[in-house]
């Protein structure tokens, strides 16, 4: 895996340590790597992931890490968390119009009002710490749900605000 790109073309000057780059490797398909040696193939063949699946991963992952610190203050260093994430494109606009996120922790034990305040907090770590989100939300709507959370009967929203 290369950490750098190879010299079939130079590197351009506005490169930087977290520059990423996509070499085609076939019709339709692309390998994107990183400086640190990561390749992901992208295409829509077996194997490969494709641009729209990895939005919804970069959502996501970048979701699960602003919120990892302060979801460990509630549930402990070593809490469960799974991340979902479903949209499809909508082909007449060729864009995704929403992309709902769907997280799965570990509620087992939990008071309404613990439950309540972990969503809270994932919340407000999310609108404020993840720039994957900063920068697509002014374009695309993206939701949040705790699974297992929405029993309640009021939760909140993205800003903390309540809403029935």
């Amino acid at each position: 895996m290369p950490a750098v790109p190879d010299e079939v073309f130079p590197i351009p000057d506005s490169a930087g340590p977290d520059s990423v780059w996509a070499d085609r490797s076939g019709p339709r398909t692309l390998v994107g790597r990183n400086q640190r040696g990561v390749e992901i193939p992208i295409g829509k063949g077996e194997g490969e992931i494709s641009p729209g699946e990895l939005l919804k991963l970069a959502l996501i992952g970048c979701a699960g890490m602003s919120s990892d610190v302060n979801l460990a203050r509630r549930l402990g260093d070593d809490f469960a968390m799974r991340l979902w994430a479903h949209g499809d494109s909508d082909a007449s606009e060729n864009r995704y119009p929403r992309i709902d996120e769907e997280v799965q922790l570990p509620l087992d034990g939990l008071t309404d009002a613990e439950i309540a305040s972990v969503s809270k907090v994932f919340g407000r770590a999310v609108a404020a710490g993840c720039t994957v989100e900063r920068t697509v939300v002014p374009g695309v709507e993206v939701t949040h749900t705790i699974l297992g959370a929405d029993d309640l009967q009021g939760h909140s929203d993205r800003d903390g605000q309540e809403r029935a």
